[in-house]
């Protein structure tokens, strides 16, 4: 567990950086973004381009939650996925343990990481809900 956790906040602090890199232009200067997918706010487009110069859509709540959306979607993929190989590892571990107490202790608690990455992958799909309620849309 000592050794995941750096390696998680890494992976989000990268994922941060990128999503940032993303939204900007090349000049710095951030024009609007693209929407793909229904965000839940009535004014937003549900498709096609939110630009910021278009006083009657509130493009900056409609980006944010874009680009929540999107990041959460890849740390539900990325948690899923690695909650396949704990579990795989852990049966293996336990599967071939031979009676060893201590190889029995690690199977069990690679599944009991997989099932904490679960609920943490489940948790992460939330994340954009909650910024909806405090930003009050």
């Amino acid at each position: 567990m000592k050794k995941i956790f750096p390696i998680l906040v890494l992976v989000s602090l990268f994922g941060l950086a990128f999503s940032v890199q993303a939204a900007t232009t090349t000049d710095g200067v951030l024009e609007g973004c693209t929407m793909d997918r229904d965000v839940g706010v009535t004014d937003c487009p549900t498709s096609g381009r939110c630009e910021f110069s278009d006083e009657t859509k509130p493009c900056g709540v409609c980006c944010l939650l874009q680009t929540l959306y999107n990041i959460t979607d890849w740390i539900f993929v990325i948690l899923i996925a690695l909650s396949v190989v704990f579990v795989i590892i852990g049966a293996m571990n336990l599967l071939m343990s031979a009676g060893d107490p201590s190889k029995i202790s690690s199977g069990r608690n690679y599944i009991m990481y997989a099932a904490i990455g679960l609920i943490v992958g489940f948790l992460a799909k939330a994340i954009p809900a909650i910024v909806k309620l405090v930003v009050g849309t």
